[in-house]
């Protein structure tokens, strides 16, 4: 895993900007697709799709999962300043699409992200005020259970799966919440009542997360 670097023109206007990052396999694409089936999901949050160019997994689409990329068509967009916050994870490039966030906040709508936990350091970097959430295993044991699915998934061993997952573990407590997946039920309700409680402040918090 390394260091993420600001990617493109972060001066973004209205609306709350919420990161969910947690270790691979800890169950955030479940958390966030369940949170927003809700019917009481908090009403015009957005999930912003981020680009990747790692290939698909089975059950995965383009444009609901991720914007597949091939790498050169990655580098031009990163290039012309296209994208939020850039990392290289696992072998492929992650990266956030400036436009997509910018229209969203600038219609007044809050958006959720989905990204790596060195991309949640460039967001706050650029855009201070983001609202940072880490989504916890209810232990190692059953995220190495989890991570031994994927085994076979790109090629990444659970042996590297794990030695990242504990990297980013170690940076959980700079975020703003924690929230611990033993229970989807339970985590999808706390991610639900960190946007409504987020939404009520009357300052937003900026702390640094290096």
């Amino acid at each position: 895993m390394t260091g993420a670097l600001p990617c493109g023109d972060a001066s973004l206007s209205a609306g709350i900007t919420f990161v969910v990052s947690g270790p691979s396999g800890v169950g955030k694409d479940t958390v966030l697709r369940e949170l927003l089936a809700l019917p009481n999901a908090p009403p015009g949050l957005l999930r912003l799709v981020t680009a990747t160019t790692r290939l698909p997994r089975t059950g995965e689409a383009d444009g609901v999962d991720y914007h597949f990329l091939a790498d050169a068509e990655f580098e031009r967009r990163r290039a012309t300043g296209g994208f939020l916050e850039c990392v290289r994870y696992a072998g492929a490039q992650y990266g956030t699409p400036l436009a997509g966030l910018a229209e969203a906040r600038d219609r007044g709508h809050d958006v959720i992200l989905k990204i790596e936990v060195r991309g949640a350091a460039a967001v706050r970097e650029q855009i201070p005020e983001a609202v940072l959430v880490f989504l916890a295993p209810p232990s190692e044991d059953e995220l190495l259970r989890r991570l031994a699915r994927r085994d076979t998934e790109d090629g990444i061993s659970r042996e590297e799966r794990l030695r990242t997952a504990r990297e980013e573990m170690r940076m959980a407590a700079r975020y703003d919440y924690i929230i611990r997946n033993d229970h989807l039920v339970r985590a999808v309700d706390a991610l639900r009542c960190i946007i409504v409680a987020s939404r009520l402040r009357t300052r937003r918090p900026a702390a640094e997360l290096p």
